[in-house]
């Protein structure tokens, strides 16, 4: 039997309440391109039509935008039938035996709910604005294998938030069986993840995107059977970390590579949870001057005034300037970068402590007792070693008791910016890296540390200092104004490359060192899954683009890679993001030229779209080597060639852009900047 969840009489005709309701909902999502127009917008109520039948093998149906979704109960297998008449399995029945269901009842307008009492699991699906919404609630320490993705026969691409977004062929050898393997691995949605998604192409213009907004507890597994990657999710149900929720949305979407992280962009519309770099600037006027800056590490020369005044002649009529250890710049040097019109500030982290007596990083040294008593505690009570195998990450809950009577933060960051700096840099409190914490008198469980590292990072913005971090996950783009790492598709096997002091480089010289200075040749297993544009999308964007301004990873600066720096150039044109580099007094005079004809070319487009969303992305060629991006109602069009072949006079190598208004594009060509 089939328990429907049906739209009100008369609601389903054209042209009626419930057309208009969808109409006026699908202006939130993008519009502008056909590339774009999801399915999944549309707004509508229902009424619960049928009442409970047998409990064994009961489907229930629920009217979503661009069709009907069917749950069956016995298994929490998903199903679509679209309005042209398609039939789609959106998940598999669960990996998890969960029991015999109990019956389907009415809990209010457009909700169902049922239970699986040999789990200890209630259920409740609704409609949310279009999307299919099942929600999880477990009564003790349990785990469910479900949805099970990519089983459909059309599904013809995965979409990936790592990094910037990836988009992977479900056949492709590569990342089935080959180097870039997918298969075998899991990723911690809440940790390794940039947003809290995933997605399918299907074939004809359709496709599904699944959020899960309680990502703390939850991993997606990859499997290839039959060569055919598919996506598990796990949900570990905790109550001493407080999982016990677990939800997940469906939305039927026209296939494109970005509409997964459309969708996510209109659920954070929906709940106020999308930040504006307008607003953003309009609260703290000095974040205008992110739009058209490139961002750099500084050392030695580039830290004084004289470097920056380089920069200055070379034409850079924006940057920002980051710097840690000493000698921070003086006084002089930051007058100078804003009489440039650059943002200057210091790299700092509150996540670690070490002793003082025996410390090798400033940024871990604390006063008082705050190392070891405020240090991360297992279940064992034993302290989390700290980064790099050196003194133990420190709790936020600690340091939040403690800040209204000893201002340990507050004091660091007034220390910090001593020299007038108007930027602070804020490593690793907006990625996925939280804690559980058992220490006494500080337990949390990770979502509290995601809680107390939000205010502690609101406090420093509350401060008119223009606020970034790393790698920054969708929760902290309300707070922040940048982020480094966000656009970095880091894969299997880049953290053990960079631990090889003698291929990466190391801490020394002081004055530049080569873990950020010394040009490396990723192996090719690397550069494909990383950089090899075929297999990338801009998800990260699409979602966030015009609330945050998003670079690569600080170690990962321009120059490190030369062999994928016309590639690099490309996709930061292509997604309307700045470059990252790390100089010096020698590298700025080296490369300084380039750095320049380059930030010449991107900060008009920059300042036209950064505060805009991107809302079109379109691969023109088969081989998905020629790719378009449009931002806002046509604010700025992107076209990027990474073949070897022109395309419609593109020749390959280069870029086209246009701003609105634009008699001709503009063109450019990464490579030619480096001749002579």
């Amino acid at each position: 039997m089939t328990t429907k969840i049906s739209s009100p009489a008369g609601g389903g005709r054209p042209g009626g309440a419930r057309a208009h309701a969808r109409r006026r909902s699908r202006g939130r999502f993008l519009a502008l391109s056909a590339a774009l127009a999801l399915t999944a917008a549309g707004a509508t109520t229902y009424a619960f039509t049928a009442g409970a039948g047998p409990a064994h093998g009961k489907q229930v149906e629920l009217a979503v935008d661009g069709g009907t979704a069917v749950v069956d109960t016995a298994s929490l297998a998903v199903r679509a039938h679209t309005r042209d008449g398609r039939a789609l399995t959106l998940s598999d029945a669960s990996d998890t035996d969960l029991g015999r269901p109990g019956p389907v009842t009415r809990t209010g307008e457009g909700r169902a709910r049922w239970s699986y009492p040999e789990r200890g699991i209630d259920v409740t699906a609704r409609t949310d604005h279009g999307r299919l919404s099942l929600t999880l609630r477990a009564h003790r320490d349990t785990s469910v294998s479900w949805p099970v993705t990519g089983t459909d026969a059309a599904a013809s691409a995965l979409q990936l938030p790592r990094g910037e977004g990836l988009d992977i062929p479900v056949t492709d050898a590569f990342w089935t069986t080959g180097k870039g393997a997918l298969a075998g691995s899991s990723v911690d949605v809440g940790a390794d993840l940039t947003l809290p998604l995933w997605g399918y192409s299907l074939g004809r213009r359709t496709g599904v995107s699944y959020l899960t907004p309680t990502d703390i507890g939850t991993t997606l597994g990859f499997t290839a059977p039959g060569g055919r990657l598919r996506a598990t999710a796990d949900h570990t149900f905790d109550g001493g970390d407080k999982t016990r929720d677990y939800s997940v949305t469906f939305a039927l979407t026209d296939g494109n590579p970005v509409a997964p992280a459309a969708d996510y962009r209109s659920y954070l519309t929906e709940r106020g949870q999308l930040g504006s770099l307008k607003r953003k600037i309009a609260k703290n006027p000095a974040t205008a001057r992110l739009l058209g800056a490139f961002h750099a590490y500084t050392w030695g020369d580039a830290r004084k005034s004289a470097g920056i005044e380089e920069l200055r002649e070379l034409g850079v009529d924006r940057m920002w300037l980051g710097y840690d250890g000493e000698p921070h710049p003086d006084k002089a040097a930051v007058r100078a970068a804003k009489k440039a019109g650059y943002l200057i500030g210091p790299y700092d982290s509150f996540a670690n402590g070490q002793d003082p007596e025996t410390a090798d990083a400033p940024n871990s040294v604390w006063p008082g007792t705050v190392y070891p008593d405020f240090c991360v505690r297992d279940a064992e009570g034993e302290p989390v070693t700290g980064f790099g195998g050196r003194g133990c990450y420190l709790s936020s809950r600690a340091f939040e008791k403690a800040e209204k009577t000893h201002h340990y933060l507050a004091d660091r960051t007034r220390r910090m910016v001593a020299n007038g700096a108007d930027s602070y840099f804020l490593d690793v409190d907006a990625t996925g890296e939280l804690f559980r914490d058992h220490g006494k008198g500080h337990r949390m469980t990770k979502a509290e540390d995601r809680e107390h590292r939000l205010a502690r990072m609101r406090r420093i913005a509350d401060r008119g200092l223009v606020l970034g971090s790393e790698t920054a996950q969708a929760w902290a783009n309300k707070t922040l104004a940048f982020d480094h790492g966000g656009a970095t598709p880091v894969a299997d096997g880049m953290w053990k490359l960079q631990k090889d002091r003698e291929k990466w480089g190391g801490y020394y010289p002081e004055g530049a060192p080569g873990v950020f200075f010394k040009p490396v040749d990723l192996p090719a297993d690397l550069a494909k899954a990383m950089y090899d544009p075929r297999y990338r999308a801009p998800l990260y964007e699409t979602a966030l683009h015009g609330s945050l301004v998003n670079t690569e990873r600080w170690e990962l600066s321009y120059e490190k890679l030369p062999a994928q720096k016309t590639t690099r150039a490309l996709l930061a044109m292509l997604y309307n993001t700045p470059l990252n580099y790390v100089l010096d007094g020698p590298s700025l005079k080296k490369h300084g030229a380039e750095l320049a004809a380059l930030q010449k070319y991107f900060s008009p487009l920059h300042k036209a779209a950064g505060t805009e969303q991107l809302t079109s992305f379109r691969q023109l060629t088969k081989g998905r080597t020629v790719q378009r991006t449009v931002f806002g109602k046509g604010a700025l069009t992107v076209t990027a060639n990474f073949g070897t072949k022109a395309y419609g006079g593109l020749p390959g190598g280069c870029a086209d852009a246009r701003l609105k208004g634009d008699d001709k594009p503009r063109r450019l060509c990464p490579a030619e900047l480096r001749k002579g």
